[in-house]
């Protein structure tokens, strides 16, 4: 069982193969209390670690010292209002005008498998099986129910926490701030990790010391954003890739999120992840239910590359859902950065023979091909082939490439429109806006407001009419720009801070309308890059283009930042041209195709016009994906050195689950003058077993590559890489 109740002690353990968490119920009271998260415990008595005993003393024994004993508890999910200062998860607004809530213990239920959260992405059971947790509690002031759902996944140490708030009393209750996990714990000198960024420079880690105080990352932006990233990490100072505790929260949502760590007076320490509360406030009317996206949660005592692995496979198994998960995706082609809005018929046939000829197995037709889009300014909404570049039509283009054995992909960016279109022109009421203020374009289009059904039949109407329409078999969905001007026209005033929320479950709705209606459809997420990278968008596609930086040595940078938490299989990652077009830099392209190689790989160039020496080495590059995909998408990911912390040289290692082969990727960024060969200390390796770098005649045994070091040689000039096939003998 991973979910066992103690009636004596009136304590649940939670059991993952290598983890417990424990919760409490105290006083008559029955207020939740947080006991313990960490490494695995046997069955027994942990009360004390809440500290009831102490003063304050709990409220049936000192209620001369209550507020004392608010601010002091270890809550397990804290209300708002009545004594505890600490971050709240849960506020309300009654129509008395007050905000205290309180939820406590009620009852509590151990169910096989794990319900699904309507609306919402969620992680599913999968092949193994799960138990859930249901505690609900209850203010029996407000008559408002709060359901705290735990699911145990054993095999990949990860609890996922979810919330279900229901109104049973007679009167509306404004939900003005719902979080949906928190944990409460001492504080162990901790450091604290987040992923921060901007376009172009998506997912940079910092490390830095928690002080005292509220400490957060979050987005208003209406996504999860490229600035900040639903994700939070806690460990101690000593932590490493192999070693040291470490623990995780990761949001399941695509919107505005707050992660928030907290030291407090007496050294300890509340982590909260949520919705991000500014401009939220939900009306919750009598018998309504309000659920909470899901948040994951990790622990590894064996440092950061142990929590990197918890949460690959868990994704890999419980997360996504696409049929190309555990396949081969096809080596696509975009004509982006080839041709930007420049192209037609022809130009995309010419660049699609080209590529057929060196192996490349999809032309993806990017923005440009519909309305009368020539630039950035117009067409958005306008979901109709411009027939003066697309000569022949969509279905002539798409059966012409596939007569080269070739799949077709198409982009599209259906949240979006431009002033300058059919649509607008039609419907201005469906942009988002204010009534009387100037509405805010950026990149010369507005958003579409998605919490409208009619808006959303609309958009998905036009995007199934042309996938319909040719044998499409990949769509790069974008989002350009981020949230302003938040008014709903159709929205009642009570009802204006349900927006950002309704607009997200929008996007959901029209995804899972996608992928049911064409289940054999490759869905890649996008926007600006990866300002939506997060694991509710990963429910929907199996990969996400990673960033609009396609130079190889900042793309070190990002997909670091991104296996952190990623499987690399999720990672759009393409060859580019020199001089790159983000930052001007000139990489060799054999270098270009390693780092792409940790992601689903693919190109972005005018095929027909690189030197004769990269095209060939197209095929190389081709075979090596074919050769090692099923590596890279399935194995274990470990990190070895980073460029993004020692500014010269970056390694990293892809292991098979039963150490039989790894790939090592070595990019040394910094040529260095005189070195000999540095020995790189490799991971994830069998010690018992010899490996032999293949094409060479050099065996070393496991152990003495992992203790000792795989010598690489010195490489002349910068950007150099080089790939190390290790495959065990015998």
């Amino acid at each position: 069982m991973a979910i066992t109740y103690n009636e004596k002690n009136k304590t649940f353990q939670l059991d993952t193969k290598s983890s417990s968490y424990l919760i409490g119920i105290v006083d008559e009271e029955q207020f939740v209390g947080h006991i313990y998260y960490g490494a695995r415990l046997r069955p027994q008595d942990a009360a004390y670690l809440m500290r009831t005993g102490e003063n304050p003393l709990v409220p049936s024994v000192n209620n001369r010292e209550r507020c004392s004993f608010l601010d002091t508890f270890p809550m397990e999910y804290p209300g708002h209002g009545a004594g505890d200062y600490r971050e709240s998860c849960l506020r309300v607004l009654t129509g008395g005008g007050h905000s205290v809530v309180c939820p406590l213990y009620q009852s509590h239920e151990i169910i096989d498998g794990k319900p699904a959260l309507v609306g919402l992405p969620s992680s599913f059971p999968g092949e193994e099986k799960c138990q859930t947790l249901v505690l609900t509690c209850r203010d029996e002031v407000l008559r408002l129910t709060v359901e705290l759902l735990y699911t145990v996944f054993e095999e990949e140490d990860v609890i996922t926490r979810s919330v279900r708030i229901r109104n049973d009393g007679e009167d509306n209750i404004f939900l003005t701030k719902v979080y949906s996990a928190c944990i409460d714990m001492d504080d162990r000198d901790f450091e604290w990790l987040t992923l921060h960024g901007s376009w172009a420079r998506e997912r940079q880690i910092e490390r830095k010391k928690l002080g005292y105080g509220k400490q957060r990352v979050g987005s208003i932006r209406g996504e999860s954003s490229h600035q900040e990233h639903p994700f939070l990490a806690w460990m101690q100072p000593e932590a490493t890739q192999t070693q040291g505790e470490v623990y995780a929260m990761h949001f399941v949502y695509s919107g505005n999120f707050t992660a928030q760590i907290e030291k407090s007076q007496f050294d300890s320490i509340r982590v909260t992840m949520g919705i991000n509360d500014e401009d939220f406030c939900w009306k919750l009317e009598k018998g309504e239910l309000f659920t909470a996206p899901e948040v994951v949660l990790t622990y590894s005592g064996e440092g950061i590359g142990r929590m990197t692995r918890n949460l690959h496979d868990f994704y890999r198994g419980h997360m996504i859902r696409s049929k190309y998960t555990h396949t081969k995706r096809p080596i696509l082609i975009n004509n982006w950065e080839a041709t930007y809005f420049d192209f037609d018929t022809d130009k995309l046939l010419a660049i699609a023979r080209r590529a057929s000829e060196l192996g490349i197995e999809m032309l993806v037709m990017d923005d440009g091909w519909f309305g009368h889009r020539n630039d950035d300014s117009t067409s958005l909404g306008d979901w109709f082939v411009n027939e003066d570049k697309i000569t022949g039509g969509l279905k002539h283009l798409v059966d012409e490439v596939n007569k080269l054995g070739m799949k077709f992909g198409i982009w599209m960016e259906p949240e979006m429109i431009s002033p300058d279109s059919l649509l607008y022109l039609k419907h201005p009421d469906w942009a988002l806006q204010v009534t009387g203020r100037t509405a805010t374009l950026s990149r010369n289009q507005y958003v579409l407001d998605l919490s409208r059904k009619e808006v959303r039949d609309y958009v998905y109407d036009a995007i199934s009419t042309i996938l319909h329409s040719a044998n499409i078999e990949y769509v790069k969905w974008d989002m350009n720009r981020q949230l302003s001007d938040m008014g709903g026209i159709e929205l009642p005033p009570e009802r204006q801070g349900e927006l950002y929320h309704r607009y997200v479950l929008g996007v959901y709705e029209l995804q899972e309308r996608l992928i049911r209606e064409f289940p054999d459809l490759l869905l890649e997420n996008c926007s600006g890059g990866g300002a939506r990278f997060d694991p509710g968008m990963l429910y929907y596609s199996p990969q996400i283009w990673c960033s609009d930086d396609t130079d190889a040595v900042e793309r070190l940078k990002i997909q670091e930042g991104t296996a952190l938490i990623y499987p690399l299989s999720t990672m759009g990652a393409h060859v580019s041209v020199c001089p790159n077009h983000t930052v001007g830099r000139n990489t060799p392209f054999e270098t270009r195709g390693n780092v792409a190689l940790a992601g689903t790989f693919g190109y972005e160039l005018d095929i027909t016009k690189i030197p004769k020496e990269d095209q060939e080495m197209i095929p190389q590059q081709v075979s090596m994906y074919h050769k090692y995909n099923d590596l890279i998408r399935e194995g274990d990911y470990y990190r070895i050195a980073s460029y993004s912390s020692n500014h010269e040289f970056d390694c990293y290692l892809v292991s098979a689950k039963d150490k039989s082969e790894a790939l090592v990727t070595f990019v040394q960024v910094i040529g260095r003058p005189n070195y000999h060969s540095r020995c790189i200390r490799l991971q994830g390796l069998d010690p018992q077993k010899n490996y032999r770098i293949e094409g060479t005649d050099q065996i070393y045994g496991g152990d003495l590559l992992m203790y000792a070091g795989l010598p690489v040689e010195n490489l002349w000039g910068d950007a150099q890489s080089k790939l190390y096939h290790l495959v065990a003998e015998g």
